[in-house]
């Protein structure tokens, strides 16, 4: 709770140069009408039995509805939802430990799919502070995301470009002078809202105007199939990433870009990768399939 005599400690010893002083984020509260032409955006966060989207369950869902103005601004908090759902199998020690839910809180409680619909139909984006992994899990268990457009705060912001040294949560925050209690769902969701307000130091815009800007540009995602074992270091350093081949996609290298950045990528791989002309596998998304298990 906001206390002025600590605040005025807090700001003397950061006025010394020796000290920074962290805030604890403060929980948002509804309070606003979206009446008036604002649009909707929801942060979601769900906490669940593994990391398998096709395997595992969700155990906690939680969504923060706010709404922010044509340019990108915040302008309050509509409403909270935060719902529990016992899984077909008992939670592991580990993921309790992991997520702080137990199999007693759960007993007996489901998310009720309707109240979800309702929460949720009228959002214009929704963002998640890792979306690969939230949105495949809400797609699963309630259709109503399936086709709305979503966003990643992490992979979302050039986080580095910024200034920070990592893109986790809890290290952004951090930088941004707050904590919070990381665990549970709802607790994520209140601190991503807190730092979607922030500003970005380089160009004056706010975490979530940034986002928003680039979930609207189109990305290509280059695969580099069948490129030599022994230059993988060299794609590794170029930023591409390794698929397996379990879920579907192709066992191979590859790299999600800025459609302008298509031409360059293009003639690096054909020039330092297969040394000679070849066609390239490449996919479009925009932020209604990207991060989808459709993709």
């Amino acid at each position: 709770m906001y206390n002025e005599a600590s605040e005025a400690l807090a700001k003397q010893l950061e006025a010394t140069g020796q000290y920074r002083v962290l805030r604890r984020i403060a929980p948002h509260v509804p309070g606003y009408s979206s009446e008036g032409g604002a649009k909707i955006g929801i942060v979601l966060d769900v906490e669940t039995t593994g990391l398998d989207p096709n395997r595992d369950e969700v155990i906690e869902l939680a969504m923060i509805k706010f709404a922010y103005s044509a340019s990108d601004r915040i302008l309050g908090i509509i409403d909270i939802f935060q719902g529990l759902q016992e899984p077909s199998s008992p939670i592991t020690p580990e993921i309790t430990a992991l997520t702080g839910i137990t199999n007693e809180m759960v007993a007996g409680r489901a998310i009720d799919p309707l109240a979800v619909d309702r929460f949720g139909s009228e959002a214009h984006i929704i963002l998640a502070h890792n979306s690969a992994f939230d949105r495949k899990f809400a797609e699963r268990f309630w259709p109503v995301f399936v086709h709305k457009p979503w966003a990643c705060s992490s992979s979302g912001i050039p986080w580095k470009e910024h200034g920070f040294a990592s893109a986790k949560l809890e290290h952004l925050l951090a930088a941004c002078g707050f904590f919070y209690d990381a665990h549970r769902a709802v607790d994520d969701c209140h601190a991503l809202m807190t730092l979607l307000a922030q500003e970005l130091s380089h160009n004056s815009t706010t975490v979530l105007a940034g986002l928003l800007e680039r979930a609207r540009r189109k990305t290509v995602r280059v695969w580099a199939q069948g490129a030599p074992f022994e230059l993988k270091d060299t794609l590794k350093r170029r930023n591409y990433h390794w698929s397996d081949g379990t879920d579907g996609r192709p066992k191979s290298w590859y790299k999600d870009i800025e459609e302008e950045m298509l031409g360059a990528e293009l003639r690096f791989l054909k020039s330092e990768i297969y040394q000679l002309e070849i066609e390239i596998l490449r996919q479009e998304f925009t932020a209604i399939d990207r991060y989808s298990c459709r993709a």
